[in-house]
C-alpha cells in the first residue's frame, strides 16, 4: 500500500493581548515544496480581506480535486477537454447551530471538442474519484455547463 503525506508550516505572530476585536489574523502557511500563502480569516471574522481565508481555500480544494479528477476521467474516456471554468460557492450559515459550511456547489463550464452527451456522468464519476470530496462530510453538488469547442 502506498501511503502520501502532505505537510505545511503556519506561523503566526503578534499579540492577543491586544483584546479580541484588536489581534492580528494574519499569518502563512507554507506547504512544503510549494509557495507560501498569506491567509487571514473571514473579514466577517475580523480577518483581512486581502488575503484569501481558510473558507476559501477548502472550497478551492473541492474546486481543483473535481477538476482533477475530471480531467483523468475525461483522458481515461477519451474525451478531449479544451477548457474548465469553475463559478464555486461555499455557503456557511450563522445561526444558532455550529457554525459550519454547510453546502458546497461546483458549476463548471466544461468545453469539449466533439459529442457532449458523456460529460455528466463523466462528472458523476469524478466526484466519486475526488480525495477531497471523499474526505469532506459536507453536501455537495454539480450543476456542469457543457460547451463544445
Amino acid at each position: 500500500m502506498t501511503i502520501h503525506e502532505y505537510a505545511t508550516t503556519l506561523t503566526w505572530s503578534g499579540s492577543t493581548g491586544v483584546g479580541y476585536e484588536a489581534y492580528d489574523r494574519t499569518h502563512r502557511v507554507e506547504p512544503h515544496g510549494a509557495a507560501a500563502i498569506t491567509m487571514s480569516s473571514d473579514p466577517a471574522f475580523r480577518g483581512d480581506p486581502a488575503y484569501a481565508n481558510p473558507e476559501q481555500l477548502l472550497l478551492a480544494a473541492a474546486s481543483s480535486c473535481q477538476l482533477l479528477s475530471f480531467l483523468a476521467v475525461a483522458a481515461r474516456a477519451r474525451i478531449d477537454v479544451v477548457a474548465y471554468a469553475d463559478e464555486a460557492t461555499a455557503i456557511m450559515p450563522e445561526d444558532d447551530g455550529p457554525i459550519q459550511i454547510t453546502e458546497i456547489v461546483l458549476r463548471p463550464r466544461i468545453t469539449v471538442r466533439g459529442d457532449t452527451t458523456r460529460i455528466p456522468r463523466l462528472v458523476e464519476i469524478a466526484h466519486k474519484e475526488c480525495f477531497i470530496a471523499k474526505s469532506l462530510t459536507v453536501r455537495m453538488r454539480i450543476d456542469p455547463v457543457t460547451e463544445t469547442a
